[in-house]
């Protein structure tokens, strides 16, 4: 499960309360990228490139929705999905007890 990342800082929208009607959005070779706010927009425009890079590794806990590279984490399978977390064993603890609602959020679908 893929939440969005801005590229040029790495934070989680879901994480900043930034929802699609609030995200700034831009096109790049034919992909369309959620940004917090136009100034992130103009950084990524410099060099789009070198912050996708950044972002390729990152992955977000679904609990606590704390970025991180994906080296430093740990999974879980859940449904034939795989979900990373911050390797804290009360978020993996918390994603279990109410698997649908952290799958949501992750997915920037607010309760």
């Amino acid at each position: 499960m893929k939440t969005p990342l801005c590229p040029p800082c790495g934070c989680s929208l879901v994480r900043l309360g930034i929802t699609k009607e609030k995200a700034v959005f831009y096109s790049h070779k034919d992909r369309e990228y959620q940004f917090c706010c136009n100034g992130c927009l103009e950084l990524f425009k410099t060099d789009p490139g070198k912050y996708l890079e950044e972002i390729s590794n990152l992955v977000v806990c679904p609990v606590c929705l704390k970025e991180k590279p994906r080296e430093w984490t740990t999974k879980l399978d859940h449904e034939g999905m795989t979900f990373y977390f911050c390797r804290c064993p009360h978020c993996e603890d918390e994603f279990k007890k109410k698997p649908e609602h952290y799958i949501k959020r992750l997915a920037g679908v607010v309760d």
